[in-house]
């Protein structure tokens, strides 16, 4: 396989974005000619998001793609998220004429309904017939040999939220990886990043390497899928420091500071933007005896425990769906609000460490327990010294501080991967 890169410059006109070729790190396989031969809805309405303003997502300009997925067996990773209006891609490819022959499906399933970390079966999509290789099925995160003997290309259309514990971008990850064992191609159709506005947090500490952390990145890195895929490419941090064939469709109309809502839910327990915001700094109670409010109607938007004390508001955890077995379930816990907090000053504050802290005080001055015996909180972190931190009784605006300066290095070493205005 012939492997060549090309970035995007950063100086690019994006007015143009409209007639801009795909771009493929690896091969010069786009032929521009071949752009304008598919006519369909999709690319009408993705036209006449383009002349309003509107954000067009990568799966929408099918002229661009499509042209080169004809005649290749394709494997498409997606779920509910994967929506160009009220139509999915996969439908999308297949009225197009391209061969879909795999569906890859990450946690929570290809209908997104099943809890965090629940196994999820194969199966075959019922309306289609075309069958679905789990990647969370508790067996093995690669596909089968068979699986990738069968196809030619691996596309990614899926909704992610921008943080390294969201499993979505591992699974992307993955798929990579596997592209370059079998030689096989990798498509990823862009969409916006709703975390993509800033940069925050540690860089992983590779030793805690794990489904739930998998590049050497900070918690909030502020790209998207396709920016990521090119780094993961272009930084040497997939299998042995190969490069797969890559090619990106990025989005129309975006940048690092559009505040993009997402009009499906990309998993069970992130119901809003609120949620999706509060995520950054909510996630690490996952690894505490501290529930977040899975269970209830605000998902990472509470925060208690039965044993906190001198708080005014209570909440009580049920099994629902997307979450079958919340922790803390059934019990009455006192904690904290944040459901009606305004969604620019969480943006404006990053990561957040008070609230973990304010749990962590509550609980240890009483003598409870506040993390999990296994080392989740650590994974989640990406590093060992936060724990001492919060031990020693530093500040979360001290503790932040501590990864500042990586920070900013992370985000001169992303630059040139980066594929919209920051």
């Amino acid at each position: 396989m012939k492997l060549t890169r090309v970035f995007l410059l950063l100086t690019v006109v994006w007015t143009s974005l409209a007639s801009m070729t795909t771009l493929n790190t690896c091969s010069n396989r786009v032929n521009k000619s071949a752009a304008g031969n598919v006519a369909n809805n999709a690319q009408q309405e993705a036209s006449t998001a383009q002349a309003s303003g509107d954000v067009v997502m990568g799966a929408a300009r099918t002229s661009e793609y499509v042209p080169l997925l004809k005649g290749k067996r394709v494997a498409l990773l997606s779920n509910q998220t994967g929506m160009v209006g009220d139509k999915h891609t996969l439908d999308l490819m297949l009225e197009n004429g391209v061969n879909v022959v795999t569906i890859f499906s990450p946690e929570h399933g290809f209908r997104g309904n099943a809890d965090a970390g629940e196994h999820v079966s194969s199966s075959v999509d019922e309306k289609t017939g075309v069958p679905i290789a789990s990647l969370y099925d508790g067996k093995s995160p690669m596909p089968s040999k068979q699986v990738m003997d069968g196809i030619d290309v691996i596309v990614t259309d899926i909704q992610d939220v921008g943080l390294r514990f969201y499993t979505y971008y591992v699974t992307m990850i993955n798929l990579m990886d596997a592209a370059v064992t079998y030689d096989k191609q990798f498509m990823v159709l862009d969409r916006p990043n709703p975390n993509g506005m800033y940069v925050d947090g540690p860089i992983l500490d590779m030793t805690l390497k794990s489904g739930v952390g998998r590049l050497p990145i900070p918690t909030v890195h502020g790209m998207t899928l396709g920016e990521l895929a090119q780094m993961a490419n272009g930084e040497g941090w997939l299998k042995d420091g190969k490069k797969c064939d890559l090619t990106v469709i990025p989005c129309q109309n975006y940048t690092h500071q559009t505040r993009y809502a997402l009009p499906i839910a990309p998993s069970p327990n992130l119901p809003n933007m609120l949620s999706i915001y509060l995520y950054p700094s909510m996630c690490y109670f996952e690894g505490t005896t501290v529930s977040l409010g899975r269970g209830t109607d605000w998902p990472f938007q509470v925060y208690g425990h039965p044993d906190m004390t001198g708080y005014d508001f209570e909440f009580t955890p049920k099994s629902r769906p997307g979450a079958k077995t919340p922790p803390q379930m059934d019990k009455l816990c006192h904690g904290v609000d944040l459901h009606n907090l305004d969604p620019e000053k969480v943006i404006s504050k990053g990561i957040n460490l008070e609230y973990v802290i304010d749990a962590y005080r509550n609980l240890t001055k009483n003598g409870h327990e506040f993390y999990l015996k296994s080392n989740f909180f650590d994974l989640l972190m990406g590093t060992k010294t936060v724990r001492e931190m919060i031990a020693q009784g530093k500040s979360a605006a001290e503790i932040k501080a501590s990864w500042q300066a990586d920070v900013d290095l992370f985000k001169v070493q992303r630059r040139p991967y980066l594929l919209y205005p920051e």
